[in-house]
């Protein structure tokens, strides 16, 4: 992770992802592990007519840490729907924290693997990161 965020750091702020997945670093899950989907993506959560219909694709399953899966509201959500997801989530901010290193972790990943920084892609994770990074 240390090696993405300075592969990154001519375009994120890398003082304040660092300092974030210091934090997330720092805590541990106490509660008792939950089942997790593993794989929320735009290809696995099917909608219709603006409401989820279906998540599939459940090769990812396992027993962990909700942090994974509630990723989505970063990668997903914004804005008022992002403060509603977090407010009826009902989760530890430990966990919101580790929620929002996933989520760093998802999109610094994804960018570094864009060449093209320029492309709405790259602009997507951009956001993302700062968002996440931002609070």
């Amino acid at each position: 992770m240390r090696e993405q965020i300075a592969e990154l750091a001519e375009i994120i702020d890398a003082s304040k992802a660092l300092a974030l997945w210091d934090q997330a670093c720092a805590t541990r899950l106490d509660k008792t592990p939950v089942w997790i989907h593993g794989d929320f993506a735009i290809g696995n959560i099917l909608m219709d007519s603006g409401k989820l219909s279906a998540v599939i694709d459940f090769g990812g399953a396992a027993v962990g840490d909700p942090a994974c899966d509630l990723v989505i509201a970063w990668t997903y959500l914004s804005g008022k729907a992002r403060e509603i997801f977090i407010s009826e989530m009902d989760m530890d901010q430990c966990t919101w924290l580790r929620v929002r290193a996933w989520a760093l972790w998802k999109a610094t990943f994804k960018l570094c693997q864009i060449a093209d920084k320029n492309i709405p892609e790259a602009g997507l994770q951009k956001r993302i990161i700062d968002e996440v990074i931002n609070g």
